[in-house]
């Protein structure tokens, strides 16, 4: 069993994709930090250095080499879903969840990490909410694709278990 989390960042992939496999018996990665590992730079660093481009590249590339991975949860970064076919590439090679949650509810959770997250890091505050706005209308599209949509206010340490037995 295979699981891709997606959802916009500051959704809780992570946080609750660690949770999960710990609850499950089952391996974690987070896409975002292997591709740190891999080019041995920050995110924020590569796509200062190299652009969005290059990271989109390597982060499909990435997704792909995960394909024999077995009994495992990936959280997957808030762009994976929407660029080089990843959505579809998921739904072929895994079980795919999306974790819905609120602009709101984005904005309190990303406000004190914009330093980690590139794509916010001239924001103001304002400039944040319009983001997270402008690219939940572009994404969503891709997230809806996922075969399992969570709702944040409603995932606790349980929740992956449900589907888990849906899917066996």
């Amino acid at each position: 069993m295979r699981i891709y989390i997606t959802g916009f960042m500051g959704s809780g992939k992570s946080y609750w994709g660690k949770k999960w496999a710990v609850e499950n018996g089952l391996s974690f990665y987070d896409l975002d930090e292997l591709i740190e590992e891999n080019e041995q730079l920050s995110i924020e660093l590569i796509f200062e250095k190299k652009g969005e481009l290059y990271f989109r590249q390597k982060e499909s590339a990435l997704l792909r080499s995960m394909a024999d991975y077995e009994n495992c949860i990936i959280a997957c970064g808030g762009g994976t879903p929407c660029y080089d076919d990843n959505m579809e590439w998921m739904n072929a090679h895994g079980l795919t969840i999306w974790i819905e949650a609120s602009p709101p509810q984005l904005f309190e959770n990303m406000i004190n990490e914009t330093d980690k997250r590139p794509l916010l890091k001239n924001l103001d505050q304002a400039g944040i909410v319009h983001f997270i706005e402008q690219k939940l209308k572009e994404r969503n599209e891709f997230y809806k694709k996922a075969k399992f949509h969570l709702y944040f206010n409603d995932l606790n340490a349980k929740s992956m278990e449900n589907i888990i037995q849906i899917k066996k």
